[in-house]
């Protein structure tokens, strides 16, 4: 398909839209500790940014299956007070402006649960751009497809009418799997060459670079 036929473009948020990262290694640190627990390394929590809380728990505190609401809960506390800056990337609402111009349905497909999803799209003030959006509490967790068939159905759009953007391999699996055109972003979780491992159409550092790729 030419790269501006796109009818669909559905975003990743964490590590995608907004920069993140740092925050979620953070929080998940502090939660583990509040429990008395030794933490992850960064490398291993953000190789689960993307799945859903109760799965990405469950693959970083494997030996501790009793403490796994408590880390979440104590995860989500951290997380609304946690001090970390999470802004959007450069010339994501230009972007996505112009994407709207050209004439594309946006959406989300996030790891992120419902309550939190909602409270950032007000706060990023980007909630106008997209007609749909699939959290952790609406689908199988990432990498199943299941949140892209939901938008799809939603949408009334085909897999091969819509591509896939995201910052982790498991964003690059989850497009792969609904048989979609999936693009990288390597300001995120993972560099090009990782994601290159599930043939994404492009791999790309900026919104500009984004643009180019999907408009022209």
């Amino acid at each position: 398909m030419a790269s501006n036929q796109y009818k669909l473009v559905i975003f990743d948020w964490d590590g995608t839209i907004m920069d993140s990262i740092d925050k979620i290694v953070n929080c998940i640190k502090c939660s583990a500790q509040s429990l008395n627990i030794a933490p992850p390394s960064d490398t291993a929590i953000k190789n689960i940014i993307g799945l859903s809380l109760e799965k990405a728990m469950a693959v970083l505190f494997p030996s501790h299956p009793t403490k796994q609401t408590a880390l979440i809960n104590a995860y989500k506390a951290h997380y609304k007070v946690d001090p970390t800056p999470t802004p959007v990337f450069d010339d994501v609402a230009n972007v996505l402006n112009a994407l709207k111009q050209n004439g594309a349905v946006l959406a989300i497909a996030t790891g992120k649960g419902r309550d939190g999803l909602e409270r950032l799209l007000d706060q990023s003030q980007l909630r106008h751009f997209f007609s749909a959006t699939r959290t952790s509490n609406d689908a199988q967790s990432k990498p199943s497809p299941d949140m892209l068939y939901q938008l799809l159905a939603e949408l009334g759009v085909s897999a091969n009418e819509a591509v896939m953007i995201g910052d982790t391999q498991i964003d690059m699996a989850m497009g792969r799997a609904a048989n979609m055109d999936r693009i990288g972003v390597t300001m995120g979780v993972h560099n090009a060459q990782q994601l290159s491992e599930y043939d994404p159409i492009a791999t790309v550092d900026s919104y500009q670079q984004l643009q180019q790729v999907l408009i022209g």
